[in-house]
């Protein structure tokens, strides 16, 4: 009976150990710019169904191309006859026959398969562009989120000189010292730092829940960020990015498939005008049920039919209108591609002069925050000194608080530009470096 016992308090002994271990948290993992990134391209179900899409274009083209591969088929046209045995499709009852098939030279067929071999190609093109969309996407998102959580450190640190401007205002106003617009004006104060810390903690939960998603973590799973920043070779590389952006932009990359494509297309219905040539083969075996002796001189059980079918177009007024069609989608394409081109130069040299200017406001915040850090250090000697009030050194730090935050927005804004210009010039994988 003790053994009994001594089992039973063991087994609930280990089942409230596993519960208090079931109800730990996870602890936090740690994330680098590159880690986030290499899982949200391993994660990413955008990827995912855009690998699907590219799949299922290949899987398209293969079909255009198969007119060109051998085709053997196996079949019966057995049935039932009365007067000249002969079937729907020309052919002649049969208990058992083979055909086999395959285009040697046709034209618009060949430059139909072309034409959706290269659409496939685009596909895989939309496939790297959906992996430039994740890179750009979750880039931008763990950087603003990096700027969020630092900024709410900031505000808390703020809302606790806030408070003190509070009490010392209210304590002053007690002593006849202070009107009570000075105690709603602190009053207001803290409570604009209330309401900054409410959007900054609604803006953290969807950049994290965004990021979840994106890496494929749980949805309790929690993690830190390290204080990355862009790599080096990042950084922008002036005129030639234009030059970059003309071999790597996507948009101009889908442009010259196009007309690649279209150019196929023409190719091809150019040629309708010469003869096509297809190999073809037909074993055919005969029943005599089916009269073949009561219509013919002979009748031949086994029959083999072996050689090439050619037809030479003498007019072909569908050839000429397909021609027609062909030749001025190639132009909307030749033309398409052009305005794409002085598009996307125009703006990669928007894109440049925007990121310089964030530049420049980062330089200035950045400024700003250093004259900030300078007033609160001197007016905290005075306050040692007992020159100046506690209010005013507290207020001299929710200056520097409010600095802060500022050189962060402007040092993300930068980032972000940077991320923008890097993808409409194909140059986004840089990030990953």
């Amino acid at each position: 009976m003790r053994r009994f016992h001594r089992t039973v308090i063991a087994a609930l002994l280990s089942s409230a150990a596993a519960t208090a271990l079931c109800g730990q948290q996870t602890p936090p993992i740690a994330l680098t710019l590159k880690r986030t990134l290499e899982l949200a391209l391993q994660n990413s179900k955008d990827i995912k169904i855009a690998r699907i899409q590219a799949s299922v274009a290949d899987r398209a083209a293969m079909i255009s191309k198969a007119d060109f591969l051998p085709n053997l088929y196996v079949g019966s046209g057995a049935g039932y006859t009365y007067g000249i045995p002969e079937t729907p499709g020309g052919r002649a009852p049969s208990i058992f026959n083979v055909t086999y098939t395959e285009q040697v030279f046709n034209l618009p067929l060949r430059g139909a398969a072309k034409e959706q071999q290269e659409q496939a190609k685009a596909q895989k093109i939309l496939l790297e562009d959906m992996r430039s969309a994740v890179i750009a996407g979750t880039a931008t998102a763990y950087l603003e989120l990096a700027k969020v959580r630092h900024s709410l450190e900031l505000l808390r640190k703020e809302n606790d000189s806030a408070e003190k401007i509070l009490g010392v205002t209210q304590e002053r106003a007690g002593e006849g010292l202070e009107l009570p617009m000075e105690v709603t004006r602190a009053q207001l104060t803290k409570a604009q730092v209330a309401q900054r810390v409410l959007q900054l903690e609604s803006r953290q939960e969807e950049l994290e829940t965004y990021l979840r998603d994106q890496l494929g973590l749980g949805p309790e799973q929690q993690f830190e960020l390290a204080a990355d920043e862009l790599p080096g070779a990042a950084e922008q590389e002036g005129a030639n990015l234009v030059a970059l952006a003309m071999e790597g932009n996507t948009d101009i990359r889908l442009a010259q498939s196009d007309v690649r494509a279209k150019e196929f297309r023409y190719r091809g219905e150019r040629g309708g005008r010469l003869p096509t040539v297809e190999l073809v083969s037909v074993y055919s075996l005969l029943a005599k049920f089916n009269n073949y002796d009561q219509f013919f001189q002979t009748f031949q059980r086994n029959n083999l039919n072996v050689g090439v079918q050619v037809q030479m177009p003498i007019f072909s007024a569908r050839t000429k209108a397909a021609v027609g069609l062909a030749d001025v989608n190639l132009q909307v394409a030749k033309a398409t591609l052009e305005s794409k081109k002085s598009q996307v130069s125009a703006d990669v040299k928007k894109k440049t002069r925007r990121l310089r200017e964030m530049d420049a406001a980062k330089e200035v915040a950045r400024l700003q925050l250093q004259l900030a850090q300078q007033s609160v250090s001197a007016l905290q000697s005075q306050f040692e000194e007992g020159k100046t009030n506690l209010r005013d050194v507290e207020r001299a730090r929710l200056e520097e608080s409010d600095r802060w935050m500022a050189y962060l927005d402007a040092t993300f804004q930068r980032q972000q530009a940077q991320v923008e210009l890097l993808r409409t010039a194909g140059q986004i994988d840089k990030v990953m470096e």
